[in-house]
């Protein structure tokens, strides 16, 4: 991905008029601007202007307007990462010295990943070839709408099937990398490493597969499941299982039920609790807490294992849950239950019911590790606050941490400030903010009428073809404008998405929600017309403020006029006959 930063860098070195120039548009200087007959449509009377201090143009027969980029892909129908690569070159800006070589080994391993992510699928449904795989997923309950919807596939019990695919499109040293294959130990050449196993793709909340799991189900070479190491592309202290199926019913309940297993995830899905996500570790992290933050999960609902490991997993979890200030439940399961059988056992309503009638993080946590409460031995206190400890020494300082030790101290009976005391730590230690960006280097996000145009376009690309105004050519956001252009160009919503900054994202996502886009087609279609004549309307005003100042500057408002003025004063009135134009067509 080029950063946002050289596009902005190429935008200001290339000389608009020589670039026109260049590729056969005559252009004469008319005031402040340059005048001439627009390349995009026949036309006699010159209405193509370019303002070179603002680096943009506009057509006012036709409406084309932008900037050098949007020239040149409106002119040869290119891609716009292609034209930013031609102007780069016009330039002089090295790209190849913007980009960091870390971007372009994820970007290799995205690409490996993408194929070894169909060549699994494509197994899967190969009717004599994913025949055990489907028949292990119908023993689990898993229907196939269930089974595509999380992209789950097959490796076949084969050597090299998945390497030689790798190897002849030159990706077999990122797919080593991203732990898809491994190097014989005697000889040339690589081997699969997943083998006889049902694949389970892990995703970007995007919906992007980053990493792969695997679970054996043919022959006995390695563990029962297999995760893909961590690369460029998946750390996996920052990614939780089924989000991207997950991140519409997180967002809407503003709460995740949390399980440990894939299956359990699956199994949860299937019972129709939509907001289920999975741990791809056994620790809750910060980067896990961000993520969380960032879907609007405001509440977490802990469903783990009914036994001893599932019980030690919540008090595990609950140190970063309760250090970081969140919000969260416990749905404890019958004992030697998991989420998956169990859902499958008791059917979606129990299920929910559990889910709804879970008691508090801290009043499990009391009730688990001193059931007899103050009536307990002094053994089972002390035992008890070996366990609590690890929990209270990440405890910020402040409100949160004096009411656990207050609520403590009634579970025990014991003053809460001895009970501080004996669980003193460093606080806060387990959890630490995510750090800020420098001053200055942090994106802005995109103005609200932009990022309500992209999310239009993200629901449905092909709402850009209803765009009359050509709404999309006053898009001032450098990060919208790639995303809408990656869009345009044939990336899918996920690779777009995964590719965007996270202020993109952050916005897009804030809009979606506030402004509830219309799911009906139709609906949806008047209200993105409504939305392209906000910002069609919003780029006229700017162009009419910029020339009425002008004008003034000019002194054109007399009856001896200068040529500039002149001309200034012919632009405005087309610019208000085409407002009127709009205003009068109601969407």
């Amino acid at each position: 991905m080029i950063p946002d930063s050289k596009i902005d860098e190429i935008r200001e070195r290339i000389d608009l008029v020589a670039l026109m120039g260049r590729h056969g548009v005559e252009l004469k200087k008319s005031g402040r601007s340059f005048k001439g007959c627009c390349p995009f449509h026949q036309e006699k009377t010159p209405s193509f202007h370019v303002w070179p201090e603002e680096r943009r143009f506009k057509c006012f027969g036709c409406q084309a307007g932008g900037d050098a980029f949007s020239f040149l892909q409106r002119l040869f129908g290119k891609s716009f990462l292609d034209t930013v690569r031609d102007l780069a070159k016009d330039a002089g800006v090295d790209l190849d010295e913007a980009i960091d070589p870390g971007l372009k080994e994820k970007a290799q391993i995205k690409d490996a990943t993408d194929v070894a992510a169909e060549h699994f699928k494509s197994r899967l449904w190969d009717a004599v070839v994913g025949k055990r795989a489907r028949e292990y997923l119908l023993s689990r309950g898993v229907t196939e709408d269930v089974a595509r919807a999380f992209g789950l596939g097959w490796a076949p019990l084969a050597w090299t099937e998945l390497a030689d695919k790798l190897r002849e499109r030159g990706l077999i040293a990122a797919a080593e990398k991203a732990g898809l294959v491994s190097p014989r130990k005697t000889g040339d050449g690589h081997y699969d490493m997943f083998r006889g196993r049902l694949i389970i793709p892990i995703r970007s909340p995007e919906g992007r597969t980053i990493a792969f799991g695997g679970r054996l189900l043919e022959g006995d070479d390695g563990p029962k499941y297999l995760n893909s190491r961590e690369s460029k592309l998946y750390n996996k202290s920052e990614t939780l299982y089924g989000l991207d199926q997950a991140r519409d019913e997180v967002r809407k309940k503003k709460s995740v039920v949390l399980c440990e297993g894939y299956f359990d995830c699956i199994g949860l899905h299937q019972a129709g609790v939509k907001n289920a996500v999975a741990l791809c570790s056994t620790a809750l992290t910060p980067g896990h807490m961000t993520v969380l933050a960032r879907a609007e999960g405001k509440e977490l609902v802990l469903l783990l294992d009914g036994d001893d490991a599932g019980r030690k997993a919540v008090e595990r979890l609950a140190a970063p849950i309760l250090a970081a200030g969140g919000k969260a439940r416990v749905a404890a399961l019958p004992d030697g239950e998991d989420p998956d059988t169990w859902a499958r056992k008791v059917g979606p309503e129990a299920v929910h019911k559990l889910i709804e009638t879970a008691p508090t993080l801290t009043q499990w946590l009391f009730a688990t590790v001193l059931p007899q409460g103050p009536t307990s031995s002094f053994e089972a206190k002390m035992d008890a606050l070996e366990r609590i400890r690890p929990i209270a020494a990440g405890l910020p300082v402040g409100l949160m941490r004096s009411a656990f030790f207050g609520a403590l101290s009634g579970l025990m009976g014991l003053p809460a400030a001895e009970l501080e005391s004996t669980l003193k730590g460093k606080p806060g230690a387990t959890v630490k903010a995510v750090p800020k960006p420098a001053p200055g280097l942090e994106e802005k996000p995109p103005e609200q009428w932009e990022a309500l145009f992209a999310a239009g376009v993200l629901r449905d690309v092909r709402l850009l073809g209803k765009d009359q105004w050509r709404a999309a050519d006053e898009l001032k956001h450098t990060g919208l404008r790639n995303l809408i252009a990656a869009l345009a160009t044939g990336h899918s919503r996920e690779d777009a998405l995964y590719e965007a900054s996270e202020a993109v994202k952050r916005t897009l996502e804030e809009q979606a929600l506030q402004k509830s886009l219309p799911e009906d087609d139709q609906a949806l279609e008047q209200w993105f017309l409504v939305v392209c004549r906000r910002l069609k309307l919003r780029g006229l005003e700017e162009q009419l403020t910029r020339i009425a100042r002008e004008l003034a500057q000019s002194g054109g408002s007399g009856s001896d006029l200068t040529d500039e003025a002149r001309e200034m004063l012919s632009q405005q009135a087309q610019l208000l006959a085409l407002k009127r134009q709009i205003q009068a067509q109601k969407p």
